[in-house]
């Protein structure tokens, strides 16, 4: 469907009424939550694998560690940047969504035109 342009160049939004929209924003709301889950159970995993890691290491007689090699500091910055830093910034703005979506089914009725996010009305057509 093609969006008609206005003169500043942003798309038009076609006003549409609260009731169309609720079943979507409910399964999009339900979506998101789904994503949000799954991250946070990666970012988990790693937790755990890194803990692992570090008591196996521990646990190794002194002969054993000087053997074997640990990751320098900075690998391990890196990863947690990668493994839990990155993934728990979309995690916090999949909830600024989430909160901003039911923040416009709580304040709409049914029979109201709401305004929904371009990102959503993308979604929605």
């Amino acid at each position: 469907m093609l969006n008609a342009l206005r003169l500043d160049g942003n798309p038009h939004r076609t006003p549409r009424k609260a009731a169309e929209v609720f079943p979507f924003l409910e399964a999009y709301i339900t979506r998101k939550e789904q994503q949000v889950l799954e991250i946070e159970q990666v970012v988990e995993r790693y937790e755990v694998k890194r803990m692992k890691e570090e008591r196996a290491y521990q646990t190794m007689s002194s002969l054993r560690r000087m053997f074997s090699g640990k990751k320098p500091d900075h690998h391990l910055a890196v990863e947690y940047i990668h493994y839990v830093k990155k993934p728990m910034e979309q995690v916090r703005k999949l909830r600024a969504e989430i909160a901003h979506v039911r923040q416009i089914m709580n304040e709409s009725k049914p029979g109201d035109v709401v305004s929904i996010p371009d990102d959503i009305e993308e979604l929605l057509s």
